[in-house]
């Protein structure tokens, strides 16, 4: 057992845990037995049987997500939890911690566009120093770039941010030969190299900003609870232009207090971790959270995408603490631009969640554990099963209107007018609703009772326009998600891998070809399903009309919420607006300063034809300098030679990423690349141009 006192007692996790279940449990009951007694009089048919397993799944998740809200706007409204991790007498008991109290700031990339990477970790550098507490600090790139060029850009980027800042020393940089087990391994290759230097560890992704007071605040807290192993920062979406992404990042931003309020109130010590914007105690972490390779192939085997939830399992089960800290403001990360980007992003994560079926039943996990396993897996798996219920619903309205009514049977002389269950069925869709707009309604509750907050907001009409605005947006978009969603299960059910490309994070407008190739067959399923419901069940078609607007119009809503102009028009107005575009935090000036100067140093090298490739003498110097002298089997050199005679004869157009890469990687063959392309064939043999 952990040798630290728990940061609460266990009767408080206990009663508020069992408050929420209760809560959860009795509003599920409710609802399932309204809809029950619609169809039990006449009996309950095998298709009916069915809809009521789907409904008791659907609404215990709406429930679930319902109450967490709802508690979290309980304990706002009475000025925030004061059993949060933040708000706690410290722990310590006074026994030394051996290691030494330093901290690495830790980001792993790959493939990324390292003018965004470096403009971001150059403005949290610079935050921290702000502080007057970088000493206890230390900063590492992680790369597990495999593009060559990128690579090279990322090489002399570092350097430049080391001597920027005199930080050589302080500054590290890496690029793995191999990228095994990903984001995961890149984390546990990082532990096991360099983990016994520091005694925290803060996780950063490739778009996370965070502010030098927030660091310090989570090694403070960690400092103040021994016996906490991670405390997660909430990271809220900004820097983002698109109207998609606006409207996501108003919402985060305005809903995101009751709901991580909520979560905070019944998972205490027993929280999760979201991978990025957290702060580790690195000896546990090291100890406990090496991740095992599942048998069998991807994508229920293999390599565990979802690493974070599993490893903060795993702490838990150790009997380490895990908090949520919802009083740690000053964490970023962004959002990507389009709808289309966005579902490509959930199919990752689609995939990692779905592959926690095998962790729900493997041994050695609590119920706790378990029940966070189906929660993610049930954030994906509930769209397939809304889909489902649509469908069921649909022909369960179409066999009610083909079935002639009985008035006259057995010995009544007076006709039985049948019953009407219209009341039952109108109060189980309103309750639904309800619970899925309510937790907005609180949200601008809320802000009414802190006028001096809805100025950030643009005000509270313009707050309360937003909300009205993002509702419908959400309406418009959740039935296109639910068919992509659907898609994703079905498919990795069908055993089909997406793998975990690099994320598109650049502001683009969709064109008319590239929103009908990924939409033109969901607004084909919405206008079929229109006419079909419409022609036999035509009193369905009035409920089903909502889904079937966000489906036809899937293709109109898609480009103009990709458009950039559209969302910087919409901030003009002051809709969805957010805190930090009102008054910008100081780190986001940085980043935006870091981002103009980048860019444009950028540009200048390219209208003066400069390179950072083999050709230039110091990306060339300081990549070599780089490289690790590795012995080079005859059979490897020989293909390495070949290689360059491709690359002279053919050009650098008929090697593949994973060729220039290789030439790249070895030191002799670097070497001669550079002379070749000093020899009068620059642009002809640089692998990376």
């Amino acid at each position: 057992m952990v040798p630290f006192p728990p940061v609460l007692p266990r009767y408080v996790i206990v009663i508020r845990r069992t408050l929420f279940l209760i809560l959860v449990a009795v509003t599920t009951i409710v609802a399932l037995a309204m809809i029950t007694s619609a169809f039990q009089p006449n009996g309950i048919t095998p298709q009916e049987l069915v809809l009521l397993f789907l409904y008791t799944l659907l609404i215990l998740w709406i429930s679930t997500s319902f109450w967490t809200a709802t508690l979290g706007f309980w304990c706002l409204l009475w000025g925030g939890d004061k059993r949060g991790i933040g708000r706690v007498p410290p722990t310590a008991t006074g026994q030394p911690d051996p290691s030494p109290k330093r901290t690495a700031l830790v980001m792993p990339i790959y493939n990324e566009d390292p003018t965004r990477v470096f403009a971001g970790l150059r403005s949290i550098y610079q935050s921290l120093v702000e502080t007057g507490r970088s000493g206890e600090f230390e900063l590492f790139i992680l790369s597990d770039t495999r593009d060559p060029d990128t690579w090279m850009r990322e090489e002399v980027n570092w350097y430049r941010m080391c001597h920027d800042f005199d930080a050589h020393g302080k500054i590290f940089y890496r690029n793995r030969e191999k990228n095994i087990a990903r984001k995961s391994g890149n984390l546990e290759d990082f532990c096991h190299r360099w983990g016994g230097r520091y005694r925290y560890m803060i996780v950063l992704d490739a778009d996370s900003i965070m502010a030098g007071e927030t660091l310090v605040q989570m090694v403070e807290r960690m400092e103040a609870h021994p016996r906490v192993a991670l405390i997660q920062s909430p990271p809220i979406p900004v820097n983002q232009t698109s109207l998609f992404a606006r409207i996501l990042q108003f919402a985060s931003s305005f809903y995101s207090d009751v709901f991580i309020a909520g979560i905070n109130y019944w998972q205490l010590s027993g929280s999760g971790y979201w991978g990025h914007n957290a702060i580790i105690r690195l000896a546990p972490f090291t100890q406990h959270c090496g991740l095992p390779k599942l048998p069998g192939r991807e994508p229920f085997g293999g390599e565990i995408f979802s690493h974070d939830f599993v490893e903060a399992a795993l702490l838990r089960e150790a009997g380490w603490e895990v908090w949520l800290d919802p009083e740690l403001k000053g964490s970023y990360e962004e959002l990507p631009p389009t709808l289309i980007d966005y579902a490509k992003r959930d199919r990752r994560w689609c995939q990692g969640n779905l592959q926690h079926l095998r962790m729900v039943f493997a041994r050695g996990f609590s119920g706790l554990s378990r029940l966070y396993f189906l929660m993610g897996i049930m954030s994906y798996l509930s769209s397939p099963l809304w889909l489902m219920f649509l469908i069921l619903t649909g022909l369960e309205a179409y066999i009610k209107s083909q079935t002639m009514p009985v008035y006259f049977f057995g010995d009544n002389i007076f006709p039985v007018w049948p019953e009407s269950y219209a009341v039952e069925m109108t109060t189980v869709l309103l309750v639904t609703l309800a619970m899925l707009f309510l937790p907005k309604l609180w949200s601008l509750l809320l802000l009414l009772t802190h006028p001096k907050d809805s100025k950030s907001f643009g005000g509270f009409l313009r707050a309360t326009l937003s909300v009205f605005l993002e509702s419908v947006f959400s309406m418009l978009t959740a039935p296109v998600l639910m068919l992509y969603q659907s898609k994703f299960v079905f498919a990795i059910l069908m055993r089909r891998s997406v793998g975990w490309p690099a994320q598109n994070r650049d502001e683009h407008r969709l064109s008319l070809k590239e929103a009908t190739a990924a939409h033109g067959g969901q607004t084909l399923v919405g206008l079929a399903a229109g006419w079909v419901s419409y022609e036999y069940v035509p009193d369905f078609f009035l409920w089903l009309i909502p889904v079937l607007a966000g489906l036809v119009l899937a293709i109109p809503v898609s480009m103009l919420s990709s458009s950039a102009a559209v969302g910087r028009w919409a901030r003009k107005l002051g809709i969805f607006l957010i805190p930090e575009e009102y008054q910008t935090p100081r780190v986001l000036q940085l980043l935006h300063e870091n981002l103009a100067r980048g860019e444009a140093e950028a540009a200048a090298h390219a209208a003066e034809g400069e390179t950072r490739n083999v050709a230039e003498p110091g990306a060339y110097a300081l990549h070599l300098a780089l490289l690790p002298q590795r012995p080079v089997k005859k059979r490897q050199r020989h293909e390495l030679k070949a290689l360059v005679y491709r690359l002279v004869e053919e050009g650098p157009d008929k090697l593949s990423g994973a060729d220039k890469r290789s030439l790249i990687a070895d030191p002799e063959t670097l070497a001669r690349l550079h002379t070749l392309a000093w020899a009068g064939k620059a642009g002809e043999t640089a692998p990376s141009a």
